[in-house]
């Protein structure tokens, strides 16, 4: 029961959904918990309608609603618990936040056009042979912890011994606090300098043409680098720290992204087109020689005493013959340091990786659409 200026009125029913009774008539108010949408509509009035009149019953509508876009372009509205909502809340919804909903299926649009074109840059992130690696020790950035202020004995305080006392205490206690904390700091700081210290130990060693150091340096390089796609990579330095030799696990064209994404000019759309198995195929021979740039790229730009890099790629396969999984080796290729030099790496962007590789000695046999055929590793 609610009593105001202007009389009293009931309202009857649980949070969401209820019927106020009042001097006015009886409304229905119909909202969903938790999203902000609400309605309300009158039931019957609370006096005689004018004559004539025809002014239809007074509505209310705020709408949150919960917008999805699925990898197929299917747009949905749902409430809270997930249930799909009328059809004029979602024609309300797109005229009062329409620029929100175009933005969510503009990012969806560039969430699956990423998948293609991430594919085919890895390169772009590949070091300059002529740079080196910084061996430079990070230094401790965490400030020591700070003392509390002891408290001071009032002049009351000052009077009775037992005050006095049981302050006396409590600084004590602070600073005991504070120096575990202080030495705790201390004991974190020692051990981040001396990691650092052993890094730099390490890269120092690795620079120097370490083979054991430079191995172990080089994996911690790779374990790094964010794969779009599952890449398996094996490497073994060789002739004293001069040559390393890649072994990859490449992903399979079956792993490649199907579909390509636009957003229409017109209405609340995104339209989903499945890709060409030409197009696949292709995008796939882009993927392949883009890690190979990357592995081979990574290598001279790390180890500065490696002056030869072998790499080769190969996928699983089912041979039809036996049965059996089997390796086929879709490309290999040997590149010196000072042929690799030769690449404009302040350009990489306009560089083909396919056509890039096929400068070096190598052995591949693809097609122009992107198939592979196996081949003898070097």
């Amino acid at each position: 029961m609610n009593l105001s200026g202007s009389g009293v009125s009931w309202t009857l029913g649980p949070r969401g959904a209820s019927v106020g009774i009042g001097k006015r008539g009886t409304y229905l108010n119909a909202g969903l918990p938790g999203i902000g949408l609400s309605m309300r509509q009158a039931l019957h009035s609370g006096g005689q309608a004018r004559a004539g009149s025809s002014r239809p019953p007074t509505r209310t509508v705020k709408a949150a609603l919960t917008v999805g876009v699925s990898d197929d372009g299917t747009i949905t509205f749902t409430d809270e618990a997930g249930a799909p909502v009328p059809e004029n809340m979602i024609t309300l919804a797109k005229r009062q936040q329409g620029d929100v909903i175009m933005d969510l299926i503009q990012q969806k649009c560039s969430e699956i056009n990423s998948q293609v074109t991430a594919l085919g840059e890895l390169h772009l992130d590949t070091p300059d042979p002529r740079s080196r690696p910084s061996s430079q020790v990070a230094s401790y950035e965490v400030d020591p912890p700070r003392a509390a202020v002891p408290k001071v004995p009032g002049f009351i305080d000052s009077l009775f011994k037992s005050k006095r006392k049981r302050i006396e205490e409590e600084n004590a206690r602070a600073e005991a606090r504070h120096q575990a904390a202080v030495d705790e700091w201390a004991s974190e700081k020692v051990r981040f300098e001396r990691t650092e210290a052993q890094k730099q130990a390490l890269i120092d060693k690795a620079l120097a043409g370490d083979a054991e150091a430079m191995e172990q340096f080089f994996g911690n390089v790779l374990s790094d680098i964010v794969w779009p796609r599952e890449t398996q990579v094996s490497f073994e330095v060789r002739a004293g720290g001069a040559s390393l030799a890649f072994d990859v696990d490449l992903p399979e064209v079956e792993d490649m992204p199907s579909k390509t994404a636009s957003v229409p000019q017109r209405g609340y759309r995104l339209s989903v087109k499945e890709m060409g198995q030409t197009a696949v195929q292709k995008l796939y021979a882009q993927h392949v020689h883009s890690i190979a740039f990357r592995l081979i790229g990574e290598a001279f730009g790390m180890l500065p005493t490696v002056q030869e890099v072998t790499l080769s790629g190969y996928t699983q396969r089912k041979d039809k013959a036996s049965g059996h999984t089997v390796d086929h080796y879709l490309l290999s290729v040997v590149v010196t340091r000072a042929a690799w030099g030769q690449l404009n790496f302040t350009e990489l962007r306009s560089i083909d990786v396919v056509e890039a590789l096929a400068r070096f000695q190598m052995r591949r046999e693809m097609s122009k659409t992107g198939i592979f055929k196996p081949i003898e590793s070097f």
